[in-house]
């Protein structure tokens, strides 16, 4: 393969990951990685923890260490926008007339930040986090700020919350649903989630919306659709996001939920790939997907390079992330909930890992609340579309390895 081109677009996490199998797996070939930011590629999540409270420096952040690319003779470039990505003349261009031809193309551009359009938006001190000058700018911000409100309450504006907490700055949400982390969580979930962030000391505001910001110059006022006025300093706008499929307009490829890829991670051109976050993936269990999530971008990265060197194996993690605010831990596995939640532990104590099942019975997602080990062991069951007992499940001294078919 040491006379093929791949071109990898994007350096985000799922880039950077595939990039490195593909050198592991032998192809001596030449890669190229193009990304728009200035910096190599680097892990987000930190970004709302444990980087915006000041605990990590920025060297923790990168996915690989200084020199590692060159070593390993993957060309990264960096602050390079393309423009298109040409399946049928086999080339990705850019807006200045230049092009690189490839023999392979990856699209791993993931998702940008929804815009809140409505007056105001534009004032200085109304923030989003996406990147490390954003998580730069909040923390320098908060520091001396009387108050900052966050707008939205999914996985971005619960993780700031709890950041800015526990530097001691006080914090308002604004969110339109009822409760916290409502899309993905659900309504019996989300209001326990929704406690821990009360008895921390955050004020929220739920079924409302931001109707305008205001400011002589900068943020000083929130002021919602249901008329009430929030006074701050900051404002940190975390809306939900939007796939970063451009790069492949022209092709019917791109769709609102992102890149239509196959089970393999194939676009309908054979030479052409896409996976991470800009992905909407034809999952054998699930179906059409489109996932956001850290451990997602890593395996994703990993199964694409093996497809770009020929394998046709199915992609079929049945998914899994967490989150930590302040000191509980939330994760989940699988991608819907159901209206049949069996649960194990309490949700009153805060400690659980609640099953949800499908008409049939077979398990499609857990999520747990400071309850280690089971959302992890539950995955192959999710996989494996097993429909486990229900008393088993609810049975705290049952291992739920021992309700997996194939491992029996």
């Amino acid at each position: 393969m040491a006379d093929r081109t791949f071109v990898i677009v994007g350096a985000s996490l799922t880039a950077a990951t595939a990039a490195a199998t593909l050198r592991g797996s032998g192809f001596d070939g030449r890669l190229i990685m193009l990304g728009d930011e200035p910096h190599e590629p680097y892990e987000r999540p930190g970004l709302s923890k444990a980087y915006l409270r000041g605990e990590e420096p920025a060297e923790e952040l990168f996915v690989r260490p200084p020199g590692w690319w060159e070593e390993q003779e993957i060309e990264v470039r960096l602050g390079t926008v393309v423009e298109r990505v040409d399946p049928r003349g086999g080339a990705v261009t850019f807006g200045d007339g230049g092009s690189i031809p490839f023999d392979a193309a990856l699209v791993a551009t993931g998702v940008r930040n929804r815009v809140l359009d409505v007056p105001g938006a534009g004032l200085d001190g109304v923030l989003q986090l996406r990147r490390i000058p954003d998580a730069d700018a909040i923390r320098a911000r908060a520091l001396g700020a009387s108050r900052v409100v966050i707008v939205g309450m999914g996985f971005i504006g619960a993780e700031v919350a709890a950041s800015l907490r526990q530097l001691g700055v006080e914090v308002t949400i604004v969110e339109l649903f009822g409760t916290a982390l409502f899309r993905i969580l659900g309504t019996r979930i989300g209001s326990v989630v929704e406690l821990i962030h009360r008895d921390h000391g955050v004020e929220l505001v739920f079924g409302d919306d931001v109707e305008r910001f205001e400011g002589s110059g900068r943020v000083e006022r929130v002021i919602t659709r249901r008329g009430r006025s929030i006074a701050c300093d900051l404002v940190v706008v975390g809306i939900g996001t939007e796939p970063n499929v451009e790069v492949m307009a022209g092709e019917g490829l791109d769709e609102p939920g992102g890149i239509r890829v196959d089970a393999v991670l194939r676009t309908e051109f054979p030479n052409v790939f896409a996976a991470g976050d800009v992905a909407t993936h034809d999952h054998p269990v699930f179906g059409k997907i489109r996932v956001e999530h850290f451990d997602n971008a890593i395996k994703m990265g990993e199964h694409v390079a093996g497809a770009m060197l020929g394998s046709d194996a199915p992609f079929d993690d049945p998914h899994w992330f967490w989150s930590d605010q302040y000191d509980s831990e939330i994760q989940m596995g699988g991608v819907s909930l159901t209206d049949d939640m069996v649960l194990r532990g309490s949700l009153d104590e805060r400690r659980f890992c609640a099953f949800f099942l499908d008409p049939a019975g077979v398990l499609r997602a857990c999520v747990s609340l400071d309850w280690p080990r089971d959302v992890r062991r539950a995955l192959p069951l999710i996989r494996r579309e097993v429909a486990p007992d229900r008393a088993a499940l609810l049975d705290p001294g049952v291992d739920l390895r021992t309700l997996d078919p194939a491992r029996a």
